[in-house]
């Protein structure tokens, strides 16, 4: 595992949110760790790119980069955003984007604001996708619940169950599964059969127009 800089392009200043007491402050971007003026506890605002196996927790406003030769199997892994090329074994809650770039089984639970599933992408999740939206350009099953849009592009496949307020399959990308359209924000015990019998169908679709929220 090692530390590193520009992954994304750094800017002049950030805006980050104390994990235990949710203050935000601004601090510079070159920053590597900071203190919370509110509650006194450190912050880390370092990016971490994981090249072998690595097996320690991560709380970090920064980001983390897992190389194809890295394996991440932390039980805990929070940071401001992803991009996983290697092996994710672990949970893996992102602030932003989560770029998922290979291919294989990811037993850990993932949220964020935003996934991306590319091209030459894919993978099963065994455990329920939490995130506000996601973006399907290669080949995916699992069971997403998303509160705004899934998005499945020209060649993405998506299998499983989705629940999220719109689904969008351009023409050429293909859905099968079960779908709850509306119900973005519901937690899993709440959908339950007679709660949902009325909005989920076996699905199979190729169309471009969006499924409205309803």
């Amino acid at each position: 595992m090692q530390r590193f800089d520009g992954l994304w392009k750094s800017k002049r200043s950030n805006v980050i949110e104390c994990f235990d007491c949710q203050r935000k402050q601004e601090v510079s971007g070159a920053a590597t760790s900071t203190i919370c003026p509110s509650c006194s506890a450190h912050i880390d605002l370092s990016d971490y790119k994981i090249t072998t196996s690595f097996s320690r927790s991560i709380r970090t406003r920064g980001d983390v980069h897992v190389t194809t030769k890295g394996d991440l199997s932390s039980s805990s892994v929070r940071c401001r955003r992803a991009i996983i090329e290697g092996r994710l074994r672990g949970n893996l809650d992102s602030a932003g984007t989560i770029v998922i770039n290979t291919s294989g089984k990811i037993p850990g639970r993932l949220s964020a604001s935003e996934i991306v599933v590319e091209k030459r992408a894919e993978v099963q999740f065994f455990r329920r996708v939490r995130v506000s939206n996601m973006e399907i350009r290669g080949r995916m099953s699992g069971e997403i619940v998303a509160d705004g849009l899934v998005t499945i592009r020209k060649n993405g496949v998506l299998e499983g169950t989705v629940a999220a307020k719109s689904i969008n399959v351009e023409k050429g990308g293909v859905f099968s599964g079960q779908l709850i359209i509306g119900k973005g924000h519901l937690q899993q015990a709440e959908l339950l059969p007679s709660e949902t019998a009325a909005l989920s169908k076996e699905l199979s679709i190729g169309l471009a127009p969006p499924l409205p929220a309803t």
